[in-house]
């Protein structure tokens, strides 16, 4: 069980990574992020905040400690991408589903890490039954 491990921190490390970049991108305020944004229907003033809570969120996942709740955070914030491009009429299977992908490999990546987590969240009652 040694690879599901390793896989699971390689899936973590990824989607880490893309939400770190993605976060340095609008902290920084680059000018394409700043445009695209706009196009997207938020204001030029929404980059700098949403930047730094993306960065949050990237932060509690990188933490093995906080990592579930960063998870959760970050699903969240997926899901107002989601929302987002599904209102702009964006392409559903590059663009609108996107964040779908990305939030599927971060789960997988935890679930590979931590899997007795995962077994007692999808099987609750079995967990129960065992600690009687």
């Amino acid at each position: 069980m040694k690879w599901m491990r390793r896989i699971g921190v390689g899936l973590s490390s990824l989607t880490t990574l893309f939400f770190l970049l993605d976060a340095a991108a609008k902290l920084l305020r680059l000018e394409p992020v700043v445009r695209t944004t706009q196009e997207m229907g938020w204001p030029a003033s929404a980059v700098l905040p949403l930047g730094a809570l993306l960065l949050l969120g990237a932060l509690l996942h990188a933490v093995p400690r906080t990592s579930i709740v960063g998870a959760v955070y970050l699903t969240a914030f997926l899901g107002g991408a989601v929302a987002t491009h599904y209102r702009m009429g964006s392409p559903m299977a590059t663009h609108v589903l996107f964040g779908v992908y990305i939030g599927i490999l971060m789960w997988l990546g935890l679930a590979l890490r931590y899997p007795a987590l995962f077994r007692a969240a999808l099987f609750p009652q079995a967990v129960l039954r065992t600690a009687n």
